[in-house]
C-alpha cells in the first residue's frame, strides 16, 4: 500500500467515525425557537414591514466605507520597498486626508449623532 492510499483510508474512516459519533451523541430537543424559520430575533408572525432606523443604516454604511478605505492602507508597509517610497507616502497621506475630511464632514452634518 502506498502512502496516498493509506492517508485516504485513514481520513475517510476518521470522518465516518466522527460523523456517526456526533449523530448518536447529539441531544435533539426541538422547541419553538429552534423550529422557527427566523433566528434573527424578529417576530416571525408579525409584519415584515417594520420601521428601520435610518441612523443605524447610515452608521453601518459609514463603517463599511471607512473600513474599505482603511483596507487600501494595508499594503503600505511593503510600499517602502518600491523605487520611490515618497510616492507611496504621498498616496497614503492622500487617502488619510480624504478619510479625515469625510469624517469631519459627516460629523458637522450630524451623520454620527444617534439622538437629535
Amino acid at each position: 500500500m502506498n502512502l496516498l492510499t493509506t492517508i485516504i483510508i485513514i481520513t475517510s474512516a476518521l470522518s465516518i467515525i466522527l460523523a456517526l459519533i456526533s449523530f448518536w451523541l447529539s441531544q435533539m430537543t426541538p422547541d419553538h425557537e429552534k423550529l422557527s424559520p427566523y433566528e434573527c430575533g424578529f417576530d416571525p408572525i408579525g409584519t415584515a414591514r417594520l420601521p428601520f432606523s435610518l441612523r443605524f443604516f447610515l452608521v453601518a454604511i459609514l463603517f463599511l466605507l471607512f473600513d474599505l478605505e482603511i483596507a487600501l492602507l494595508l499594503p503600505l508597509p511593503w510600499g517602502d520597498q518600491l523605487m520611490s517610497p515618497l510616492l507611496t507616502f504621498f498616496w497614503a497621506s492622500t487617502v488619510l486626508i480624504v478619510l479625515t475630511l469625510g469624517l469631519i464632514y459627516e460629523w458637522i452634518q450630524g451623520g454620527l449623532e444617534w439622538a437629535e
